[in-house]
């Protein structure tokens, strides 16, 4: 068996070569430090250039492809290790280590909630509370369960919510709320783990979600969106909560506004917050309606924070579940807005604002709670 794990590995420091398999968007999310990336499809067209003077170390995603791959270089006369249980080892070391020491770990969670308030203020803290004001997202007597899937933007919120209990107006109350829908092992002990890092309490449920949408060949992303936040609104009502609240962001609201336009023929907005209609008394409300996504990737770099970004079983570009959206008309959208963005600055800016700036009189037709109106009714 050609198999390390990653301690052997960080005390080996001769000359080696580590080649990380994984996709070139996952490599570049977070990688080894040191290796390079040559994805698992494209490696038959390096393998007549694999050293035979220093060995090669292999990092695909679980330790599987990397070991048989590892197997074949050997057989070729190239010293060739599989890193034991992949890159999901190395992120569970990681986050392992992280609470060694708790001192260090309390320091850590501290320095990170001192981030948001003083080198993001701007970027995130003030945008934050913006939309909360603007939107008039909180009201006095609000319980609030904060929605936490696990990935950057979702746990942001959460550390959000928790600088305005302990800084703004405390008037209102809030429960960071975690719902299980079937995630593997390393998923699952990534988000608690995170959570423990960043000192936030979970309330955690679990559904069978993931295994009932398995068996859908049309739309298992909508449907299990659809049923994530409806059993989210559940067990939210059940602790006495009148308000979800959801990590969706600036740049979800400008992509949803294009998509609707080029893929649905309308003109619609994600809102900041809404009334449910199957569950009376309850409202979603979207606190970081205004802060860009560059800002919390940078928010998360700076903090040398890893989160999920999708714990789908189905598909590993599940946007809905918080993917890279690689393949997606989402996907597609977002490249569209970064390809102008690049000519013209105020592209995303222009596109947030559309759907304020409406002038009824130059629409043709247009639905409301009274139903559908057209221009020439009044002509």
């Amino acid at each position: 068996m050609y198999e390390i794990d990653f301690d052997e590995l960080d005390k080996n420091k001769n000359d080696k070569l580590i080649i990380d398999l994984r996709l070139k968007e996952d490599f570049d999310h977070d990688n080894y430090p040191g290796s390079i990336n040559i994805p698992w499809r494209d490696f038959d067209t390096h393998l007549d250039n694999m050293p035979k003077d220093r060995p090669v170390y292999l990092i695909c995603k679980t330790g599987h492809d990397s070991l048989y791959l590892a197997d074949h270089l050997q057989s070729a006369g190239v010293e060739a290790y599989s890193l034991k249980g992949g890159f999901s080892a190395f992120l569970k070391n990681k986050l392992k280590a992280y609470f060694l020491n708790e001192a260090l770990a309390e320091k850590r969670y501290k320095d990170i909630e001192r981030s948001i308030i003083k080198k993001f203020r701007k970027e995130i803290w003030r945008k934050f509370t913006r939309a909360i004001n603007e939107y008039r997202l909180i009201e006095n007597g609000d319980r609030i369960a904060v929605c936490i899937s696990g990935g950057k933007d979702s746990m942001l919120m959460a550390k959000l919510f928790q600088e305005l209990l302990k800084h703004g107006k405390n008037n209102f109350s809030a429960v960071f709320l975690v719902m299980n829908p079937g995630y593997n092992e390393l998923n699952y002990n990534t988000v608690i783990e995170n959570a423990k890092l960043l000192n936030i309490p979970l309330e955690v449920f679990s559904s069978e979600i993931f295994d009932i949408v398995a068996s859908q060949d049309n739309s298992p992303c909508y449907l299990c969106a659809r049923m994530r936040r409806g059993y989210l609104y559940s067990y939210a009502k059940q602790l006495g909560c009148n308000k979800i609240a959801l990590g969706h962001h600036f740049d979800d609201v400008i992509e949803t506004i294009v998509m609707g336009m080029l893929y649905g023929a309308q003109i619609q907005t994600m809102m900041p917050k809404l009334h449910s209609t199957n569950f009376e008394g309850m409202q979603l409300i979207r606190p970081m309606y205004l802060i860009r996504e560059k800002d919390i990737i940078h928010w998360a770099s700076y903090n040398n924070l890893h989160f999920i970004q999708c714990a789908c079983r189905l598909t590993e570009s599940c946007v809905s579940c918080g993917g890279s959206g690689q393949g997606s008309k989402r996907g597609e959208i977002k490249t569209l807005i970064n390809e102008l963005a690049a000519k013209n600055p105020y592209i995303e800016k222009n596109i947030f604002r559309s759907v304020e700036n409406i002038n009824l009189n130059t629409i043709i037709a247009y639905k409301d709670k009274d139903g559908e109106h057209h221009f020439l009714d009044n002509y």
